[in-house]
This record gives structure tokens, C-alpha cells and sequence, in this order.
């Protein structure tokens, strides 16, 4: 268990990192800022994922001061092309299609910055993930279903519906939902 008295701060909207941080025991608020995450699919997944915790980190430091910030962005990479969060469910059906019965890899890049001893770590984890062959039908549902919309990559691991299209993962399983645990964990004691 982690325990500090300065305040820990999750920057970030996403339900998925506030239940993982909970299952570890972290005690920490959550806010959430709005940050552009324009970039181009055949970027550099390690130094976007990267760019994007830090920039989100940025935007946070602007705003809260002598607190423990967090911020964090996970990527899908097809081919070597960034599947970002659909745009809609046209866009969404599309990204499940190229993954099915295909290998892609799951980037999760985050920061942690410590505002009072002015510590800042950023890092990265990388996870393969196999899908099994997947049916038009269940494609149809899953997407008129609305669960894929905010998830990069169109899926979510952790869904009661999206984990039966995984077939294999190498790598850590909680990158995929949103953030490497073991990973984030041990880089956390470290600016505390």
C-alpha cells in the first residue's frame, strides 16, 4: 500500500483508470481537464503515448498545485497505424473489422509528477493482443451496444461483451483497460 500526505490527483476522465487505481488501494481525487489529442496514424506509438500523458500532465500542473498528479493516454496500433477512439459507429465497426482475426499492440504512455518535490516520471508499457475471427452480427451489436465509443481501438477488455473477442494477450492484461499496474505502481513509489 501506498501512503503519502500529499494529495494524489487522477487527470483524467476515464472510468476504467479511477477503478484500477481503487483496486490497488490508492487513495486520490479525480479531475478532469480538456486537452487536444490531435496526432497523425503513423506516428511513433512510444513517443505519442508519452506526449500525450505529459501534455495532459501539463494542462493539470497549470491548475493544481503541491499534489501528486497522474495523468495517462493508451493508444491501439494496427500495422503500424494508431486506431484512436472511433468518431462514430461507422468508424467504430471499421476498427473492429481490421483487428478481427488479427494481432495489434496496446501502448499505455503515463506521467507522474510529484508538485511538491517537483518529481516527474514518464513511461510506458506495450501489450500484444490477438482477436479471434469475429461475425458481422457480433460486430453490429457490440457497436450498436455504445461500449466502444470511448475506448481506443473500439474495444474494451474488461467489457462483459468485448473480452470474448480476445483470444490470446502477451504482455499485462490491465494495460489494456487503461493503465499497466505493475509498472505504474513501482514508477509511483519512486516520487512519492
Amino acid at each position: 500500500m501506498i501512503h503519502t500526505s500529499t494529495p494524489i490527483i487522477l487527470a483524467s476522465k476515464s472510468p476504467r483508470r479511477k477503478k484500477l487505481l481503487k483496486q490497488i488501494g490508492l487513495q486520490f481525487k479525480s479531475k478532469s481537464f480538456d486537452v487536444d489529442e490531435k496526432y497523425s496514424p503513423d506516428e511513433n506509438p512510444v513517443r505519442l503515448v508519452k506526449k500525450l500523458a505529459q501534455d495532459k500532465l501539463q494542462v493539470a500542473v497549470e491548475q493544481i498545485r503541491n499534489s501528486i498528479i497522474i495523468t495517462a493516454d493508451t493508444i491501439v496500433v494496427f500495422e503500424n497505424n494508431i486506431l484512436g477512439k472511433p468518431k462514430d459507429k461507422k468508424d467504430a465497426a471499421r476498427m473492429l473489422k481490421k483487428l478481427s482475426g488479427n494481432k495489434h499492440f496496446v501502448y499505455t504512455g503515463f506521467a507522474i509528477y510529484n508538485g511538491v518535490t517537483q518529481k516527474l516520471i514518464v513511461d510506458y508499457e506495450k501489450t500484444c493482443v490477438k482477436f479471434r475471427k469475429l461475425g458481422k452480427k457480433e460486430i453490429d451489436d457490440y457497436v450498436a451496444s455504445g461500449s466502444p465509443m470511448d475506448k481506443a481501438g473500439a474495444y474494451g477488455i474488461q467489457d462483459d461483451y468485448g473480452a470474448v473477442f480476445v483470444s490470446k494477450i502477451s504482455g499485462d492484461y490491465y494495460n489494456v483497460v487503461g493503465l499497466p499496474l505493475s509498472k505504474f505502481y513501482t514508477r509511483l513509489t519512486e516520487v512519492i
